[in-house]
């Protein structure tokens, strides 16, 4: 077959591929791992899933849930991200929001990618393949260069990753730290009279805040909380708003949570802040590749065009399993108590000192499996159509 050649398109093929290209979408948003502690100081009546956390490709969010019970009150539930950073930096294990910081910032560019690469797999013409790629791959540069580089591009990241970034700083996401004003004397009573009389009273500070949406809120905190953080540097630094100042201040301020060791977090930022920067030139080379080398139907780079996605679960567990590595294995040495390096559990049951540990996937990682198995299928076929053209 000629790299010029258009095959058949098949509609199996075209709904296995878009099927995975849906599950996609619903795995970025879905939990991928949980992993919780359980020890005799948390009670099963109070703890009845252990000091649990969800893995999500954007962030780590809270597992555990409001407890209904009689002999419990809760008005919201335990923050167990929280609970889980407190008891692991005991041992100087550095917090969560400390592992991948550059997966979770280039998340959801990365899911799109992907997408892309779905579409330029599933069209059958080699010209037509080109300009799917070159034109998906050039809003996602676009988007990605702005909201990395460009002032206030945080704004363009998803609200799940805000959130679980604000989380991580110990802030409730969502929700302002003042506490709330009551009106009291004339202008209370006042109020009280109007609403008794079937008048819609509004304050300003509540017309302020009903024009900020959650992802609005979420944004003025962050911003709040870096220029209060910067008050207290000598080296202070404006706010741009850029996510590469944002992702790396966070970063820095995730390592310093516990362990105050400039020496020891100095080089780490200072890497993370390259490897930011090679990551999203990396990201633009093999958008340039794949858009040049897939223009051979069957060729090896149009196969990477499926292969790839396929992979993900694979891709996830070394991931997740590298970074558990990390955390076991860069133990700072400020830590209340000292313990060897150690290997974290990655799938199933483990034990440490007095908890154990439970580690187990979720929907999302179902649902990575069967996006598999669906593109699998597609690329079968498509190969069984490629030689018999």
């Amino acid at each position: 077959m000629s790299s010029k050649t258009s095959i058949r398109q098949s509609p199996l093929v075209v709904a296995l591929t878009l099927a995975a290209l849906g599950l996609l979408a619903v795995i970025y948003y879905s939990p991928i791992w949980w992993v919780s502690l359980t020890a005799p100081n948390y009670p099963e009546e109070s703890f009845p899933d252990g000091v649990r956390i969800h893995f999500h490709m954007n962030g780590v969010f809270n597992g555990c849930k409001l407890l209904q019970k009689d002999e419990i009150t809760e008005d919201e539930a335990l923050d167990c991200v929280h609970e889980m950073d407190t008891i692991n930096h005991y041992v100087g294990m550095y917090p969560i929001a400390a592992g991948g910081p550059i997966e979770r910032g280039f998340s959801q560019f990365l899911v799109a990618f992907l997408g892309v690469m779905l579409l330029g797999f599933l069209c059958t013409k080699p010209k037509m393949r080109v300009g799917i790629l070159a034109v998906g791959f050039s809003v996602i540069a676009v988007w990605m260069y702005m909201t990395f580089y460009t002032g206030n591009g945080f704004r363009l990241m998803n609200e799940g990753y805000i959130e679980a970034m604000m989380s991580s700083l110990d802030q409730e996401a969502g929700k302002k730290q003042e506490p709330e004003i009551v009106i009291g004397g004339i202008v209370g009573s006042l109020r009280q009279s109007l609403e008794d009389s079937g008048v819609d009273v509004e304050l300003p500070s509540e017309q302020t805040k009903a024009k900020h949406s959650d992802k609005q809120a979420l944004l003025h905190d962050l911003r709040e909380t870096f220029e209060r953080d910067q008050t207290r540097t000598s080296e202070s630094e404006p706010w741009n708003g850029s996510t590469a100042q944002i992702l790396i201040w966070h970063y820095e301020k995730s390592l310093g949570r516990w362990f105050n060791n400039p020496e020891e977090i100095n080089p780490m930022v200072k890497t993370m802040t390259l490897a930011m920067h090679l990551v999203f030139a990396g990201i633009l080379i093999a958008m340039v590749v794949l858009t040049i080398g897939s223009y051979k139907t069957g060729g090896l780079f149009y196969w990477l065009l499926v292969v790839v996605p396929l992979a993900l679960p694979v891709f996830f567990i070394i991931e997740y399993s590298a970074w558990l590595w990390w955390y076991g294995h860069t133990l700072n040495d400020m830590g209340a108590f000292t313990v060897k390096p150690f290997m974290p559990t990655v799938f199933g049951q483990g034990k440490v000192a007095q908890f154990s540990t439970h580690s187990y996937p979720a929907m999302g990682f179902g649902l990575m499996l069967l996006m598999s198995v669906l593109l699998a299928v597609a690329a079968l076929l498509r190969l069984k159509q490629t030689k018999q053209a």
